[in-house]
């Protein structure tokens, strides 16, 4: 530890403190010093929502793969200037920060009462690209706020960490005419984001799946491979990723680490645990976690069709359906949460009912003003699932 301002010695902790004396016997170095490629740049922990946080190592060769991409990708200039919307515990920060840097690019740093209500301050401080978590966006959305034409300097819009729904995409892109809109799709295990999708008014509309924006294609260098209930790679199915962003194994877990991985055709794939349908275009449409299937009265049920379909509803703009006394995979009942712009609570009930089967209906709608998001920006289903434990 140094302390250039103190004596150095003994400060009552277990490791060797260097002060000024030190310091001033120290050589300047001529350059920095080099990292090995497999030496680790950073260590994150997952939010835990399945379990107790796993450490997540990313090496240097995984970050510098996935700066390669993104910086042929978007070729930013030292005249762009980047918002920065993510907390530093959040691996999207990494995209803030260096593509900035590698670029010349300037960083503007956006207070959380500003993602409420961000015009003013994107067009004070000459925002060229946004990038946010699609909630932020959504919740501009809702508050009506997000008008044609609205943000008129933007070039570069890009949404990461959740679901982007397609009502989300098709405004934010009226908002911002001159901005090309970007869907980016990766877990922290395979370095920031690995797969994108790029909007198009006349087209993406068609391709959504669910009302929700795909996920796109690998990039450069990325391999995905959807592997299906038989265990063989095809038709819908977990999302596999390998090549250079995906990391090596979780911190000190080998356990979850030999779990986490599997091997097809003598490569070594991470199983993402997204469900994923591969269309024709060659774009992957997200279907929602696996662990986020359960079974209700014998029946099979994905929770993201009912969130669809809560979400047809055009005053509902947020959804979350979550399993009610879940044994294993089997539920009693499913519990659903809604928020939007004058929701009528019986309108929304009876298009679920001429919509789903009935194993499919929720037992209750909760209207909420706004539902909980956790530190990363993110909805937070952990908080809602509390409610319905404690039956709240």
């Amino acid at each position: 530890v140094v302390v250039p301002d103190s004596d150095g010695g003994d400060a009552g902790i277990d490791a060797t403190v260097l002060g000024r004396g030190d310091v001033d016997r120290i050589a300047p170095l001529g350059e920095l010093p080099g990292a090995a490629p497999e030496a680790i740049a950073y260590l994150l922990f997952t939010s835990g929502s399945t379990g107790t946080p796993k450490g997540v190592p990313i090496s240097h060769a995984n970050v510098a793969h996935f700066l390669g991409v993104a910086g042929r990708r978007y070729a930013l200039t030292p005249e762009d200037r980047l918002t920065q919307t993510f907390e530093q515990t959040f691996d999207l920060s990494v995209f803030e920060l260096f593509m900035a840097w590698q670029s010349g690019a300037c960083v503007c740093p956006l207070e959380p009462v500003e993602l409420l209500a961000p015009f003013g301050a994107v067009a004070a401080r000459r925002i060229t690209v946004w990038f946010s978590v699609p909630t932020a966006a959504t919740l501009v959305r809702r508050t009506k706020q997000l008008r044609p034409g609205s943000l008129p300097a933007l070039r570069w819009s890009l949404f990461c960490g959740e679901a982007l729904t397609a009502e989300t995409a098709a405004a934010w892109q009226e908002a911002a005419p001159n901005s090309v809109v970007e869907n980016l799709y990766g877990p922290t295990e395979c370095t920031i984001a690995c797969l994108a999708y790029r909007w198009d008014r006349s087209r993406s509309p068609a391709e959504c799946v669910n009302g929700l924006v795909p996920i796109g294609r690998p990039f450069d260098g990325i391999d995905a491979v959807v592997l299906g209930e038989d265990a063989r790679p095809g038709g819908s199915g977990e999302l596999c990723i390998a090549g250079p962003q995906t990391f090596a194994g979780y911190w000190g877990d080998p356990d979850t680490t030999a779990r986490a991985f599997a091997d097809l055709d003598g490569h070594r794939f991470y199983r993402t645990g997204d469900r994923v349908v591969v269309a024709s275009s060659g774009d992957h449409a997200f279907l929602g976690r696996l662990d986020h299937q359960v079974k209700v009265l014998g029946h099979r049920v994905e929770l993201g069709d009912i969130e669809a379909t809560l979400r047809a509803d055009p005053r509902v703009t947020d959804a979350v359906a979550l399993p009610e006394r879940l044994d294993g995979a089997t539920a009693a009942s499913i519990v659903a949460f809604v928020a939007g712009t004058d929701i009528d609570a019986a309108t929304v009930e009876r298009n679920v009912r001429e919509r789903l089967p009935a194993h499919m209906v929720p037992r209750a709608i909760e209207i909420v003003g706004e539902l909980p998001r956790n530190a990363s920006g993110k909805i937070d289903r952990d908080a809602l699932r509390r409610l319905v434990e404690e039956g709240g």
